[in-house]
């Protein structure tokens, strides 16, 4: 069998192996878009270019057979710089967001289209796990949150948005109001502590996703109630006390344990502090210059000086978010401040590098007009936004909930969490606006039983084309145009569904981008979050 060092590794393969086969064979990830085992080359996409000694020009590794002897370069800087070239060109016109633009401008980062996907289907359970993972205090936010999603929400490029927001509130408001609401489950004890100052929506939400990550929580605040600005900044219509108690009632359940009026400086230090707990968050909101002065701590105006990706402060173990860390009075972004500090504070009690959340590839559409967001919509419900009850606190019904999140668009990719373009790009660092020119139109196919089709996001692997060929479809799908202008369709114009009458799920399932799919049961179009990694390639990296 033929043995090739592949970046000073040997390895040995059968004879008529290729070197992506080797490469896999030691583990190294190689991108190939294009590649499906079992199937003929297409050296398409091109990006598993590779550097052999001996030849002038780089080799794509899926279709060049080893030889004896043969030394390769697989991860040269050379051949990198290549590869994200490559994966800048295919995202240049790239038609298609990686996540929703109303999650895009979540500071929380919330999966909103799946919460929607959810009420729509009457899954209330489900929605509340979802708008729980990523917001402690969702029934206080759809209160109090100015609707950044809902503005960036495409259904208001041809009319309205959706009530997000409202929606948020309807669900949290559902499960608090059961004799058994939602606790999410929380990682085994840490067996470290943290003390929280500031009981406030910064602090109330580090709490939660601390006590989540498995580690103890001691809140301290000077009021009688935690809540903080919560109890002062809203009357009592647009958030009434009941639901604030609530929302703290669910962290105090997780395990949070409240000090209240007590005074950091006057009752208690922060030096004797950081000798009981392994961490201290400070969110006491805008900082004053007199308990700046008895929390020993150095500031920038009304807030303390953090570094900004990690939330730390100069003293060892001590974060700080919230209005404690930038000005503001956004509720929700002071929420968000604390599921961050949370993730940074829990990688120092962890003992691995602070770096805070880790920043994600999103590949994202900077202008959608009307004629396209029209085109994603021919299945929606446009029926006027649901004013609320007289009564405000008692929310949308149930039917009016249901109504409302079915008429959202399905912006997120539903190959977001496996798609390999995107896994790639982020590998490679790529920038999707490194070349610029005009996309590719922005449509979706929605006329086949089992597959959605979205040609903006087709690369031309070529893959379906020979899976559909291979499968003896009448029609199938064929290259069309020429130069810049080829695409994928079904001959004679006809439909998607003309061409894949029984390989459109081996399509959908070999497609690497998203841009078919496969519609999956009980949800409003069929559009419904990830598929399953395709087959025959390496599942990227969560």
């Amino acid at each position: 069998m033929p043995r090739v060092v592949i970046d000073s590794q040997k390895v040995e393969v059968p004879a008529g192996n290729t070197i992506l086969d080797a490469a896999r064979k030691l583990g190294l990830d190689i991108p190939a878009l294009c590649h499906l085992d079992g199937h003929p080359p297409g050296t398409s996409c091109m990006l598993c270019l590779v550097r052999v000694k001996g030849r002038d020009r780089l080799v794509p590794s899926c279709a060049t057979l080893v030889e004896e002897g043969m030394e390769i370069e697989s991860e040269s800087a050379h051949v990198r710089s290549l590869r994200r070239t490559g994966l800048e060109l295919l995202l240049a016109d790239h038609a298609g967001d990686c996540i929703a633009p109303c999650q895009n401008v979540c500071p929380a980062g919330m999966d909103i289209p799946s919460m929607l996907r959810q009420i729509a289907g009457n899954r209330w359970d489900d929605a509340i796990v979802t708008i729980r993972k990523d917001i402690a205090l969702p029934a206080i936010l759809g209160r109090a949150c100015p609707e950044l999603c809902e503005r960036g929400c495409r259904l208001g490029d041809i009319g309205r948005p959706a009530s997000i927001c409202m929606l948020k509130r309807f669900v949290a408001d559902r499960d608090l109001a059961s004799s058994t609401p939602h606790l999410p489950a929380c990682q085994p004890p840490s067996g470290k502590s943290v003390a929280i100052l500031g009981a406030g929506p910064t602090g109330l939400a580090a709490a939660y996703h601390l006590l989540l990550a498995g580690h103890a929580c001691t809140l301290f605040d000077e009021r009688g109630l935690p809540g903080g600005s919560l109890r002062t900044e809203f009357d009592s219509q647009q958030l009434p006390p009941e639901v604030i108690d609530a929302e703290v009632g669910v962290i105090a359940r997780l395990g949070a344990g409240f000090r209240m009026g007590v005074c950091v400086g006057r009752d208690v230090s922060l030096a004797g502090l950081r000798e009981e707990f392994d961490a201290v968050l400070v969110a006491v909101g805008k900082v004053t210059a007199e308990n700046a002065k008895m929390l020993d701590m150095r500031v920038a105006k009304d807030h303390l000086l953090v570094n900004r990706q990690t939330q730390q402060t100069e003293l060892k173990g001590v974060f700080a978010a919230g209005r404690a860390a930038r000005p503001g009075k956004l509720v929700v972004r002071n929420v968000a401040d604390g599921k961050r500090a949370a993730v940074c504070i829990d990688q120092y009690l962890s003992g691995v590098p602070v770096t805070g959340p880790q920043d994600e590839f999103h590949y994202r559409l900077r202008h959608v007009d009307s004629d396209e967001a029209t085109a994603l919509a021919p299945i929606t419900n446009q029926t006027s936004k649901p004013a609320p009850p007289p009564n405000v606190m008692e929310g949308l019904t149930p039917q009016q909930a249901m109504t409302e999140a079915a008429r959202c668009l399905h912006c997120d990719c539903a190959l977001a969490r496996t798609c390999r373009l995107r896994h790639y790009a982020r590998v490679y660092g790529a920038n999707p606006d490194r070349y610029q020119g005009g996309r590719k139109t922005l449509r979706r196919h929605l006329e086949h039983a089992d597959v959605i089709y979205e040609p903006g996001k087709c690369i031309l692997c070529g893959l379906c084309v020979q899976i559909a060929s291979e499968a003896g479809e009448p029609l199938g799908l064929t290259f069309v145009g020429r130069g810049f202008d080829v695409r994928v369709e079904v001959p004679f114009n006809r439909s998607i569904a003309d061409g894949l009458q029984h390989a459109a799920r081996l399509c959908a399932e070999a497609c690497p981008t998203g841009a078919l799919v496969l519609r999956t049961d009980g949800c409003q179009a069929g559009l419904c979050g990830s598929v399953e990694p395709p087959r025959g390639a390496q599942a990227p990296a969560p």
